[in-house]
């Protein structure tokens, strides 16, 4: 096994937290990379795997209000936390977005047919990161009893603002560039927020509750992957993937 990793420093907002019951604000657990991704086992690959670590004192997070819409506040119970910022308890982060951004081997793959699922679920985006093919269908479903609004607002991309009624059939869209990250709102819920990152190839991951990812079935080769975070800033590392070997890369992020 090979292993390699980095330490940054970026600025972490202090923010107020109030309360008890305190759940965060979107499901926990990383988003699979893709179904594209092929065992380990398979001829001429390898993988990509680490942990994203945390050092510092970990920012407070304020509480999410939903009282301005009675359909979302009767659906929680206790307090919600966002998820930006947030840092797991084994000291690592979730929602950390790893790619391979460039690199020696063969990275291209056809868009996959199944389409990436962005649902509103308890006037929440889940997952609150979600990776996704250039030309891949992206379908938005919402699962509450209350009027949502989709603007995603990309740079690179068209920019997409639709609304959704309950019990609305499911919403798609497609990009047609890659893009890290694009901004996901709610107009008419200021606190839905999510974030997409739209790549070249099917070698992402996005972490999850231990903050590790794996990427698996990566062709040979000399790699940059890179990740990015909402809130500590995003790094890149190299990394070489051998024959039916895990190449470890560790990231970490710290606060000032």
């Amino acid at each position: 096994m090979t292993k390699v990793g980095m330490v940054c420093v970026g600025a972490a907002a202090v923010l107020l937290v109030a309360g008890f019951n305190v759940r965060v604000a979107a499901r926990r657990g990383g988003n699979a990379s893709t179904a594209l991704q092929s065992s380990t086992s398979a001829s001429g690959t390898g993988e990509i795997v680490g942990k994203v670590y945390f050092r510092g004192k970990a920012p407070m997070l304020r509480p999410i209000r939903m009282d301005k819409d009675p359909v979302c506040a009767s659906q929680q119970s206790g307090t919600v936390l966002p998820e930006d910022g947030r840092v797991n308890e084994n000291g690592t982060l979730p929602n950390a977005f790893v790619h391979i951004s460039k690199g020696t081997g063969n990275l291209s793959a056809p868009a996959p047919t199944k389409p990436a699922t962005l649902t509103q679920k308890g006037c929440l985006y889940d997952p609150h990161v979600l990776g996704i093919v250039v030309g891949q269908r992206l379908q938005v479903i919402s699962e509450d009893q209350t009027t949502h609004n989709i603007h995603i607002r990309p740079k690179e991309n068209r920019e997409w603002n639709v609304t959704q009624q309950p019990g609305q059939l499911l919403v798609t869209t497609k990009f047609s560039h890659p893009e890290i990250m694009i901004p996901v709102r709610c107009n008419l819920h200021p606190w839905m927020e999510a974030f997409i990152g739209v790549v070249s190839n099917p070698y992402f991951a996005v972490t999850g509750d231990d903050g590790s990812f794996v990427i698996r079935g990566v062709p040979l080769g000399d790699y940059t992957l890179a990740i990015w975070t909402a809130t500590f800033g995003t790094q890149e590392r190299q990394a070489t993937v051998r024959s039916g070997e895990s190449t470890t890369v560790d990231f970490t992020f710290a606060s000032e």
